[in-house]
């Protein structure tokens, strides 16, 4: 992919050469290109790009920003939730739609506020924002996952005190009016950022992000099965703009299990995003992790 620029056959005015000169030229070249590139080395895609010459600032932390979001919700497990430590390196290329599409590398440490922070090592991801629009399409990966036997341990852990609970929890605000979380309710503020991970990276773009400011109303529901079931009201805080967004989220969660999320917000009054929408996190479509 080459930086953006002008054709490097662009026509001089007042210079048209001769029908037979084009076609042999037009020849040539297409002859040249099939010798440089072996079959299946350039697609149509790839002819689209061009390298973002100048990068717009942040775009490279709403990338990863929107990588880790749908990261912590695919890992479905509130005992690895990951925050964004510092984007070590990264590109980006657009093409005439002004669509991005972002490869970085980043670091991240271990979402808890009991224990010292803890590098958990480095994350590649491609991220593919289209213009404005929400839901941005993510590839990544990331090294030195939290050891897999103590993160299972922790979550089984949780599950098991919220279905040993006598009466379910209904909870009016977490954290408290003076930002303050009990220790008995960091657990569950820890799963419904896991359930938010998901409605932030769909509301994600190239301009918005968003932050878990506050939870209220939280309510589980007693079931027969054994998933832990409940609804809550996330707070989420729009950086760009300031505004609050209130989303009604109901989350499914078992141990090893796909997350189930299902949500309902209050949009900002924008022509892009006005009105509510709702979003399932049952089966993602148009994305993959490595």
């Amino acid at each position: 992919m080459q930086p953006c620029g002008q054709s490097l056959f662009a026509p001089r005015p007042g210079n048209r050469p001769p029908a037979t000169r084009l076609l042999a030229l037009l020849l040539l070249l297409a002859l040249q290109g099939a010798a440089a590139a072996p079959a299946g080395s350039r697609t149509p895609e790839d002819s689209e790009w061009c390298q973002d010459a100048e990068l717009p600032q942040g775009l490279l932390l709403q990338a990863a920003r929107a990588a880790l979001h749908f990261f912590n919700f695919r890992a479905g497990s509130p005992s690895a939730l990951r925050v964004l430590a510092e984007v070590q390196e990264g590109s980006a290329w657009i093409n005439q739609r002004k669509e991005r599409k972002v490869d970085l590398v980043f670091t991240t440490e271990l979402y808890s506020t009991e224990e010292a922070k803890a590098r958990l090592g480095k994350c590649s991801a491609r991220v593919f924002f289209r213009n404005e629009k929400p839901r941005p399409a993510v590839n990544v990966t990331c090294t030195q996952l939290i050891e897999r036997q103590k993160r299972q341990e922790e979550d089984y852990q949780l599950y098991r005190h919220m279905k040993q609970l006598n009466t379910p929890l209904d909870v009016v605000s977490i954290p408290d009016s003076h930002g303050h979380i009990d220790p008995s309710l960091r657990p569950i503020w820890d799963l419904a950022f896991l359930g938010s991970s998901y409605v932030m990276w769909e509301k994600t773009t190239q301009f918005l992000h968003y932050y878990v400011s506050q939870l209220s109303s939280v309510k589980q529901w007693k079931t027969n099965d054994d998933a832990i079931d409940f609804d809550y009201t996330v707070l989420l805080h729009e950086f760009s703009t300031q505004e609050i967004i209130p989303c009604r989220i109901h989350l499914v969660w078992y141990p090893g299990k796909p997350l189930k999320v299902k949500y309902h917000c209050q949009e900002l009054q924008t022509p892009e995003a006005s009105g509510t929408e709702d979003g399932s996190a049952v089966a993602p479509i148009e994305l993959s992790n490595f």
